[in-house]
Order: C-alpha cells, then sequence, then structure tokens
C-alpha cells in the first residue's frame, strides 16, 4: 500500500485492488476501505475488477501497478514458453488493454532494465529477433503499450531524490493516451545541489524513536552481537580488526564485491539503505545506528512513509516483508503528482530539460536513452509493431 498511499496523496481515489499475499490483505482491510480482491491475479477477470470496484471501462483514470517480474523462462523450450505466458507483467498488460485507461503507472524493480526475453511464444514471434538481448524485456513491455496508443516515460529513480529517507531504486514507467508525461524532476539531493533539499537523514525519520522500550523487532543473530558491540554508527565489518575481521566473515571474507551489507550499523546523518524482507540477514544487515539490534518494524514503517497509526497483520516476520517489499509512499506520490499535473494542465514539457540533477548514477536507465541504444541497433535487432 505504499504506491497507493502516495497515488492518494496525489489526489486519486483507489477504487480495487488486487492482491493474493494473505498477509498484505488483512492489513489493507485493517487501514482501508478498500475492496480487496484476494486471488492470484492470473485467476482474476478485467470484468471483475470493475465489477469489485463498481466502476465502467470509461470511468477509470489511472491503473497502477507493481507486478513481479519473474524470469521470462527457465531451461528448456517448454518450460521458457510456460514461464512467458504466466508472468504476471503480462496480466498487467492484459488490464491495461481491456480497460485502455487515460493513464497507467508501472512499478518495477532496477533488473527489469537489463532483463532478457529467453524465449518467445509465436504470438509474440515479432520479438524473436530481440530475444536473448539485454533490455529486450522492457523493449517487449513498452511496445505492447504503445501498440493500444500510450506514450511511454520511464527511469530509474532513487527514492532519497524524492523525500524519502531511503537509498531505494526503482524504476517507474507512465504511459498516457496523449502526450508523454515527463519524469518528475528530483525535489532533494545529497548535498542539496540546484536548489533541491537535502536528502532526508535517518535521524529525521526514526531519531524519535531512539530509546522507546516498546519496538518490536527479531534479535540480532548471536554470532552478530559480539561484533555489533564494537562497530559504532556507521561502521562494518571494515571497520573491525583486520583478524577479527577475517573470522567474523568466515568464507564471505575472500568473496569479491563492495560487501558492505555484513556486519552493518547504520548512520543517522544519511538516508538508510534499501530496506530488505529481513534486516538481520548477514550479508544485507540493518543494525540500529546506536542500539544492540536491527531496526524495527516501528522504524521501517517510518522510513518507508507510512502513518504511525497504520497498523501491520501477520508475525513478525511477515510484517518486515510487508514493510520491505512496500513502494516508499513519498515515491508513488512523485509518480502520481505528476500524472495529476498532467491531468489538471500543469505539466511542464520541458521539465527534464531544466532537471541538472541525474535521475541515477547509471547509464541508460532511461527511456529516451534505451529508446536510442535499440535504433542504433536496429539494422541487427530490428523490432517491427504495427501501430494498427
Amino acid at each position: 500500500m505504499g504506491l497507493d498511499l502516495g497515488i492518494e496523496r496525489a489526489g486519486f481515489t483507489i477504487r480495487a485492488c488486487v492482491e493474493m499475499d494473505k498477509w498484505a490483505v488483512e492489513t489493507i482491510r485493517a487501514n482501508t476501505e478498500i475492496p480487496v480482491i484476494n486471488k492470484d491475479i492470473n485467476q482474476v477477470s478485467t470484468d471483475e475488477i470493475l465489477h469489485v470496484a463498481g466502476l465502467n471501462r470509461e470511468d477509470v483514470t489511472l491503473v497502477v501497478g507493481g507486478p513481479p517480474c519473474q524470469a521470462f523462462s527457465t531451461a528448456g523450450r517448454q518450460r521458457g514458453l510456460a514461464d512467458f505466458r504466466g508472468n504476471v507483467i503480462l496480466q498487467y498488460i492484459r488490464v491495461v488493454t481491456d480497460i485502455r485507461p487515460q493513464y497507467f503507472i508501472l512499478e518495477n524493480v532496477r533488473g527489469i532494465l537489463s532483463a532478457k526475453l529467453n524465449d518467445v511464444p509465436d504470438e509474440y514471434r515479432e520479438y524473436a529477433n530481440i530475444k536473448d538481448i539485454k533490455g529486450s524485456v522492457l523493449e517487449f513491455i513498452t511496445s505492447e503499450f504503445k501498440k493500444l496508443g500510450y506514450s511511454i516515460s520511464y527511469a530509474l529513480l532513487d527514492a532519497a531524490n524524492y523525500g524519502v529517507p531511503e537509498r531505494r531504486e526503482r524504476v517507474i514507467i507512465i504511459g498516457h493516451l496523449g502526450c508523454r508525461v515527463p519524469i518528475p524532476s528530483p525535489t532533494h539531493s545529497a548535498k542539496a545541489l540546484y536548489g533541491t533539499q537535502p536528502w532526508v537523514a535517518l535521524r529525521d525519520a526514526i531519531g524519535d524513536l531512539e530509546h522507546r522500550d516498546d519496538m518490536r523487532y527479531i534479535p540480532l543473530r548471536a554470532k552478530s552481537v559480539e561484533y555489533m558491540k564494537i562497530l559504532k554508527e556507521g561502521q562494518n565489518w571494515r571497520d573491525l580488526p583486520p583478524a577479527m575481521a577475517e573470522q567474523a566473515m568466515g568464507k564471505a571474507y575472500h568473496l569479491t564485491g563492495g560487501k558492505t551489507g555484513f556486519l552493518r550499523r547504520l548512520c543517522f546523518d544519511e538516508p538508510s539503505p534499501t530496506l530488505v524482507t529481513s534486516p538481520t540477514m548477514p550479508a544485507t544487515l540493518l543494525c540500529h545506528p546506536t542500539q544492540l539490534r536491527p531496526l524495527s518494524i516501528e522504524e521501517y514503517a517510518r522510513i518507508q512513509q507510512f502513518p504511525d497509526n497504520w497498523k501491520f497483520v501477520g508475525r513478525i516476520e511477515t510484517i518486515y516483508k510487508q514493510i520491505g517489499n512496500a513502494v516508499p509512499v513519498g515515491l508513488g506520490y512523485a509518480a502520481g503528482r505528476q500524472v495529476m499535473k498532467s491531468i489538471l494542465g500543469e505539466q511542464d514539457d520541458r521539465e527534464e530539460v531544466r532537471n541538472r540533477i541525474p535521475y541515477s548514477r547509471y547509464l541508460n536507465t532511461m527511456d529516451e536513452e534505451t529508446t536510442m541504444l535499440f535504433e542504433a541497433e536496429a539494422p541487427y535487432i530490428a523490432v517491427h509493431v504495427n501501430p494498427n
């Protein structure tokens, strides 16, 4: 519901949602009056969604979702085709195709930018010549939407750049049956550059909870405790004495990569790292800056910008998972507000041109960049999309 809360804050009314996780469903029902269809989206017709929402197709302004992008195939052609047809993103495309709302917002993880089509069923054979090419999944998705008449914009956005006290990167795709909706310019940056505000620090989000004794959390693993007693705010395993660091890390000590998530204490003066579904895992430890414990579920909720009175239902493990899987409210608001500006005629078509802060630290993470890449290689991986 983080994405939904942001969309509502931007001025929209959520009329129905589809969610198969039973604990997430109970949380939605405990906090809202939104009708929930508690099923696998593969088993839900568009007519059922509209019926539950009490809407006709022409009444729907916006379809919003964060469908998981599973692998589009596995080893073996038969299994690969089954995976392709069962991918939840195809169900999102199906709902948008059936309803044809004026706008849609699709949220996904960074990996969707590089995901490959590893097998293509006959009904999608026009994409066979981009099979196994990096980025072909996103090319397929956006091409299918363009067939329907949608203009597409997307970018990899860091939630910290939109007032969220968390470094969390997510791809936001916006579609419109009209002119292209610009990507929202960052409102915050690490050094408050070009008139933006500084990033929201962890202290601003959870500092007042530091000494509360009613925090709910899973205790640190016994092996981690002895090392976390030594480490100070903002430190990790690299700040241990060399012999102790090797002992603490075990086999992971000799692995390549940054490994900054091992034995990590967070820093109050910076945004939180991306919240994971469990804060006590060895490679992604999220230890409180000063307390000998991981972040609590109350602190998780604050960082993801849920209201303090929001009630999460389920065991503590399932609550961590619900919050960790959510889109930060502020990122949902940024996307929703951009669509609302388009609806209200407040859209600035030159917003991206005037924006001086990069949307991402990575190259080729914006629609115009990746489109140019595919066009540049067109003689070899041409995609024919018939607009009719």
